[in-house]
C-alpha cells in the first residue's frame, strides 16, 4: 500500500498523487501546471492503461487539466467526483482543449511565416476530451461508498469551489486497513455563495494543501465589498474601465454576487446602474451550473435569497458576452464599465484582449481577486512590472494595479490550521503539498514545531509505505534546467519498489500452486538475483 507524490510538490499547480492498494492503481487529481514550472515532475509510476480510478477534488484545471491526456495515452478507468464537479469539468476541459487548438493554429501560422516546421502541438484533442468525459461518475457529499474490496470513499464539502471536496479513502490490503484524507484546496471561510469547509474527524494520513500556508489574508471579511465599491468608484471617476481577471468558474460568480450587493445596498449612488460585462463563454456556462447546483452547494445566506425568488448572481445591466463580435464590442464602447474576464492569471483567454486595450490607460484599473502563480502575467503585474508582453507585443503598464487579497478562494494560514486542527485525533503523518517552494517547508515546520504533528513536504518522486508508516524514498527536488533533469524521465527506483510489493503478493497468493510451478518461479527469481549479483 503506497503513496507516490507526482505533482504540486513544492509547487502550487499540477496536482497529482498516485496510490497503489492491492492490485488497484489510483490517482487523486491529474492537473495541468500553470505559471512558472520550478521542479521536474516525475511521471506516474504505472502506464495510464493500468490506472483503475481517478478521484477528482474539484474542477480547476490545475487539478483536472491532464485527465484527457490520460485518455489519449490509454486510460479507460472510472473518474469519481461530486455532481457539480462533473458538470464543471465538462465545460472546463472542453475549454482547455479549445485553447490548445487555438494556440496550435496560431503557432502553426507563425511558424509557416518564418519558414519553420516545428510549432506547438496540443497535449490532447477535443476528441480525447469528449471521450474522457464519458468516464466521469458523480457521487453526493457525505455518503460512504464502497468502490471495490480494497477501497471505500467519501466526499466532504471543503468550500473552495462549487462541488469541491476533500476525499476520505479507506484502503484495505492483506487484512490491513489505513485511512488517508486528501484535503483538496481548502476554502476561505465566510465566502459568498459557498458553505464553509467541513471538518473531518479522523485519518491515519493527511495530504493537505498549503497555498497560503505562510500568510494571512489582509482584508477583513467585512471590507471586501467596500474595497470593491471603492475600486469601481475610483476608476469610474477617472473615466476608465475596471478590468477584473477572474477564473471563469468560482471567482467570476463571487464577483457577481458582490456587485449585486453593492448595487442593492446603494454603495455607489453616483453610479447607480453601471454596466458589467462577463466576457467568457465558459463563465456564462459556469454561472448556469451554479444555479443548477444551488441546493447542494450554496450557503444559508445565498439560499435565503433564492427562497425569496432572488438570483444571487444576476442583476440589471449585466451583459453576458458569448461571441467574438460581442467581446470586441466591449472595448469599442467608451462608457466606463466593469469587465470580468478569464483567465484569472492572465495567461490565456479573452482577458488578454482586455489587458491589451486597458493596460496602458492611466484611467483604467486592473483588479486582481485571486491567486497569481509565480511566472504568470498576473503575477508579473502584481510584482510591479513596468512593461509586459501581450500577444508578443510590448505594452507599458500605466493602468492602476490593485489587489483585494481577502477574496481568495483559498484558506489562509489560520484557516489551514483550523482545518487540520479539526481532526479529533492527530494523524500519524501529514504530507504538505500544493504550495510554493518555501511555503510548503515553512508550513510543515509550523505543523511539527507549533502543533505537535509529524509533517513533511515531499518532492515529486517521493514514495511512502502506508502500512509500515515509513518513507520508501524521499526524493530531492530537481530544478528545471538542472543537468539531472535529463535523466529524470522515469522514477525507476519507485517502480522497482512497487514491483517488489506486487511480487510479495504473487508469492503469498501462490501457496496453493503445484510444486513444479513454485520451483520454476523460485528458479526465475534466483536467476534474476544472480544476474544482478544479489545474494
Amino acid at each position: 500500500m503506497q503513496l507516490v507524490f507526482v505533482g504540486a510538490d513544492h509547487e502550487v499547480t499540477g496536482s497529482c498523487h498516485y496510490l497503489r492498494v492491492g492490485d488497484k492503481n489510483v490517482l487523486v487529481d491529474c492537473g495541468m501546471e500553470q505559471g512558472k514550472d520550478l521542479y521536474v515532475n516525475q511521471p506516474v509510476p504505472v502506464k495510464p492503461e493500468n490506472i483503475d480510478y481517478v478521484f477528482v477534488t474539484h474542477a480547476h484545471v490545475d487539478h483536472t487539466g491532464m485527465i484527457p491526456k490520460l485518455y489519449a495515452d490509454g486510460f479507460r478507468g472510472v473518474i469519481l467526483c461530486t455532481p457539480a464537479t462533473k458538470d464543471l469539468c465538462e465545460i472546463m476541459l472542453r475549454d482547455c482543449a479549445h485553447i490548445q487548438q487555438q494556440e496550435s493554429e496560431w503557432q502553426q501560422k507563425k511558424a509557416k511565416r518564418k519558414g519553420l516546421k516545428d510549432y506547438f502541438q496540443p497535449v490532447y484533442t477535443m476528441e480525447d476530451t469528449m471521450n474522457v468525459l464519458r468516464l466521469f461518475e458523480a457521487f453526493p457529499y457525505d455518503e460512504v461508498h464502497k468502490l471495490c474490496d480494497e477501497i471505500s470513499f467519501r466526499f466532504t464539502d471543503v468550500g473552495h469551489l462549487l462541488g469541491s471536496a476533500s476525499i476520505e479513502l479507506w484502503l484495505t490490503e492483506r487484512g490491513e486497513e489505513r485511512k488517508i484524507v486528501f484535503s483538496g484546496d481548502i476554502g476561505n471561510k465566510d465566502q459568498p455563495l459557498l458553505r464553509d469547509p467541513a471538518m473531518t474527524k479522523d485519518a491515519d494520513y493527511v495530504v493537505m494543501e498549503s497555498t497560503y500556508g505562510n500568510r494571512l489574508h489582509e482584508s477583513p471579511k467585512g471590507d471586501r465589498m467596500q474595497e470593491l465599491a471603492g475600486a469601481i468608484r475610483d476608476t469610474f471617476c477617472r473615466g476608465g474601465n475596471l478590468v477584473i481577471p477572474a477564473f471563469a468558474v468560482g471567482r467570476t460568480q463571487v464577483m457577481l454576487y458582490y456587485i449585486r450587493q453593492i448595487r442593492e445596498s446603494g454603495l455607489l449612488p453616483e453610479f447607480p446602474d453601471f454596466p458589467v460585462y462577463v466576457d467568457s463563454p465558459m463563465a456564462v456556462e459556469a454561472t448556469s451550473i451554479f444555479e443548477d447546483n444551488e441546493l447542494q452547494c450554496y450557503d444559508e445566506q445565498a439560499m435565503a435569497l433564492v427562497r425569496r425568488g432572488v438570483n444571487p448572481i444576476m442583476f440589471r445591466n449585466l451583459h453576458l458576452s458569448i461571441t467574438t463580435d460581442e467581446s470586441i464590442a466591449i472595448n469599442d464602447d467608451d462608457t466606463p464599465k466593469v469587465i470580468i474576464s478569464a483567465s484569472g492569471m492572465c495567461d490565456a483567454g479573452r482577458i488578454k484582449h482586455h489587458l491589451k486595450h486597458n493596460i496602458s490607460n492611466p484611467a483604467s484599473t486592473i483588479l486582481f481577486v485571486g491567486y497569481q502563480a509565480e511566472g504568470s502575467l498576473g503575477r508579473r503585474l502584481l510584482d510591479g512590472a513596468d512593461k509586459v508582453k501581450i500577444f508578443g507585443d510590448p505594452y507599458e503598464v500605466r493602468a492602476k494595479i490593485v489587489q483585494i487579497e481577502g477574496m481568495s478562494g483559498h484558506a489562509d494560514k489560520a484557516g489551514l490550521l483550523e482545518w487540520i486542527g479539526g481532526f479529533e485525533q492527530k494523524p500519524k503523518q501529514v504530507f504538505v503539498v500544493h504550495g510554493e517552494d518555501q511555503v510548503t517547508t515553512e508550513f510543515a515546520d509550523c505543523l511539527e514545531k507549533e502543533h505537535g504533528l509529524k509533517a513533511d513536504a515531499p518532492f515529486s518522486g517521493s514514495s511512502y509505505d502506508l502500512i509500515a508508516g515509513k518513507w520508501i524514498r524521499l526524493a530531492k527536488g530537481i530544478p528545471i534546467g538542472h543537468p539531472d533533469a535529463a535523466h529524470s524521465v522515469s522514477d525507476s527506483y519507485t517502480k522497482l519498489k512497487l514491483a517488489e510489493k506486487r511480487l510479495e503478493g504473487v508469492i503469498e497468493a501462490g501457496s496453493g500452486l503445484p510444486n513444479k510451478e513454485l520451483d520454476a518461479f523460485a528458479k526465475a527469481i534466483n536467476d534474476l538475483c544472480r544476474q544482478y549479483q544479489i545474494r
